[in-house]
């Protein structure tokens, strides 16, 4: 469907586009052995310490870490009215919305809405390539202030922390597909 036959439906619709729900790189058994690994050592230590109720959110954490890291998200589509913003049947009003920005994860662009004080919600929307990235900073900077570098929270700061942690599977194959010297090579060969 082209943005005129989307217009004659709804004249509202300033700009829209299709993207994944939440950014998605599919990971292999390395990182479910890893997640494993975390969660049988924190049991561990939580289990010889005595409070065994911990181990219910424990598990409850790896099922979602499992789920999230095993599912691709469904394509949703997202729009940008004179009213607002809508996505994944949600609409945002102007008025509710304080500034954006932009940062990558698994290889996408994330748009970052932020609401007003005191609540401070965060909307994250994918963005598929640069073109639509483009113009939403000139369709949102009518409305919303732009923050090329925002500020990070104690809470943003340890997520990226943990995001270094795990490991990534690029690294972990080119580690293990590297070469070993052969029986038959120069260095190892026997003086005849």
């Amino acid at each position: 469907m082209t943005e005129k036959e989307k217009k004659e439906k709804n004249p509202q619709i300033i700009f829209s586009w299709k993207a994944p729900l939440r950014p998605y790189k599919k990971r292999g058994k390395t990182v479910l052995r890893f997640y494993l690994a975390v969660a049988l050592l924190l049991s561990l230590i939580i289990f010889f310490f005595g409070d065994k109720i911990l181990l219910i959110p424990i598990w409850a954490l790896l099922f979602l870490f499992y789920v999230l890291t095993i599912t691709p998200p469904p394509e949703v589509e997202n729009k940008i009215t004179y009213f607002g913003i809508e996505t994944a049947g949600i609409t945002l009003r102007w008025e509710a919305l304080s500034h954006f920005y932009f940062h990558r994860r698994f290889n996408f662009d994330v748009l970052t809405i932020v609401s007003q004080p005191p609540y401070f919600y965060h909307v994250y929307l994918v963005v598929p390539n640069d073109e639509i990235k483009k113009t939403l900073i000139s369709l949102l900077s009518e409305h919303l202030i732009y923050q090329e570098k925002p500020q990070q929270s104690l809470t943003d700061k340890m997520v990226d922390w943990l995001t270094q942690l795990v490991p990534d599977e690029e690294e972990t194959q080119a580690a293990s597909e590297k070469p070993a010297a052969s029986p038959l090579s120069p260095q190892n060969s026997f003086p005849s």
